[in-house]
């Protein structure tokens, strides 16, 4: 653990601008949010970030790689979402989810899932609608921006960033194999694009 026992150090954070927000808000994100900047950007609360990821990876540790399926419809989110599957072995829809396939067994691509983790709730309101639909918990990365409406966990952080999103998806692999007694080998910049 860095020092006052964040999962990183806060200048990582802080570098990665993982707790840059937007310039809106949703009632939903008030609490994690700690000031809005002069130019009217809403910023996170660091320690909250850092708190909801080592919660979210204490979750994610209770269930096996091939229960979990992450989302990324956003595209700046592709190469993390995919950096964390290659990683852990769960299973990621980057780009488009076609629907059905959690709902449909009539599908030669049904498959079923415990647990679905989602990079932008709006993005990916497809598949959360398919995991109510068969009572999958959801976890989402959340931007002050976002509502949080059929999540289970949130997860605050800039959910928009190419960095941001690889430092988070990094930190949940990390602690994910950290559980199950690996070691992540990959660094911060095999889940990061430059922005």
């Amino acid at each position: 653990m860095a020092e006052n026992g964040f999962l990183v150090p806060l200048e990582q954070y802080l570098k990665e601008g993982i707790h840059i927000g937007t310039k809106f808000k949703t009632t939903y994100m008030e609490n994690f949010i700690y000031k809005v900047r002069n130019d009217g950007l809403m910023i996170l609360n660091v320690q909250e970030i850092d708190k909801r990821l080592k919660l979210a990876a204490v979750f994610i540790s209770n269930y096996n790689a091939e229960d979990i399926i992450v989302a990324c419809r956003r595209e700046n989110g592709w190469k993390a979402a995919n950096a964390f599957a290659q990683a852990t072995g769960v299973r990621v829809f980057a780009g488009r989810y076609p629907p059905g396939i959690l709902t449909n067994p009539n599908l030669d691509t049904f498959t079923e899932a415990k647990l679905l983790i989602v990079t932008d709730p709006w993005q990916d309101k497809n598949v959360i609608k398919d995991a109510i639909n068969v009572g999958i918990p959801v976890i989402a990365l959340c931007d002050t921006n976002n509502e949080c409406n059929n999540i289970d966990f949130v997860v605050p952080c800039n959910n928009k960033g190419k960095r941001s999103l690889g430092l988070a998806y990094w930190i949940l692999a990390r602690e994910y194999l950290k559980a199950q007694g690996k070691e992540l080998k990959e660094s911060v910049e095999d889940f990061c694009e430059e922005e």
